[in-house]
């Protein structure tokens, strides 16, 4: 079974909407499909959403995230198939972090304390560790480039850096007002080279992204990770929500250096 190669650096969409300025005037309701036309430039209200978005994640010193996921995996005989997951995020600046990822077919659990890089597997109890830098933005790199782990959401680390410019985009598009969960938000469309994406902006002075769409275009299948985020801003946080202490049952294996550069080559 092949993989989607995901991009958690950037996303992208190719859906067209109108102007800025007529859709600007639309009431915040239902946007009828005939008012969406091709607007393929990037229009600057858009990354200027995009960026005002990334600030604030920036900002934020703490937050608990749920996400509601579903994955595209297509098959050696390009069938694509859909799962359903959740992940949990904790996260206290600068050197906390908890993900819990857990599908139909895999569960795992990454726990960071700002000295120690854990990654568990609850079904199998084995575990792995390795000595970890003092920063979640150093975290990133190092999961990435030495063990070739892509953290799942690691666009909320991102996004606004230069590991995510906006130079990049190709088209960002205001396609309209939307309800997520009740709530009032903004859905923007963006296109870069292999991937769209589409982000849904809550409305006013807190910009939470509530839900991402992103969709691999240099794979003829086209496979979608699609997430519906909620967000706990005031969580409390305690040291211990960061530190792992292994079940009496589990077992110690190696953390193996992956060779990134010729994983790259070789995938499609």
């Amino acid at each position: 079974m092949r993989r989607s190669s995901l991009s958690v650096v950037i996303l992208a969409i190719a859906c067209m909407a109108p102007s800025l300025a007529a859709a600007q005037n639309e009431s915040r309701g239902d946007v009828p499909s005939s008012s969406i036309t091709a607007a393929p430039d990037v229009q600057p209200a858009a990354v200027a959403a995009l960026e005002k978005m990334s600030a604030y994640l920036r900002s934020l010193k703490q937050f608990k995230l749920h996400a509601d996921t579903t994955i595209d995996l297509v098959t050696q005989d390009d069938q694509k198939l859909q799962f359903p997951g959740t992940i949990d995020y904790r996260m206290r600046a600068p050197d906390g972090l908890y993900i819990g990822m857990k599908t139909d077919r895999k569960e795992r659990e990454l726990y960071y304390d700002g000295k120690t890089l854990t990654i568990y597997g609850p079904r199998n109890r084995l575990y792995a560790q390795t000595p970890a830098p003092p920063t979640i933005a150093a975290l990133l790199g190092l999961a990435e480039d030495k063990y070739g782990i892509e953290l799942p959401l690691a666009d909320l680390f991102l996004w606004g850096t230069a590991k995510a410019p906006t130079s990049s985009l190709r088209s960002a598009t205001y396609v309209g007002p939307a309800r997520i969960d009740g709530s009032v938000t903004d859905q923007y469309a963006f296109r870069q080279d292999g991937v769209d994406w589409q982000v849904w902006i809550d409305a006013g002075d807190r910009p939470l992204p509530r839900r991402m769409v992103i969709t691999t275009t240099d794979d003829p299948a086209q496979p979608q990770f699609a997430s519906t985020l909620t967000w706990n801003t005031q969580a409390p946080m305690r040291d211990s929500d960061f530190a792992f202490v292994p079940p009496r049952d589990a077992h110690r294996i190696e953390l193996v250096a992956a060779d990134v550069a010729a994983a790259k080559e070789a995938s499609p």
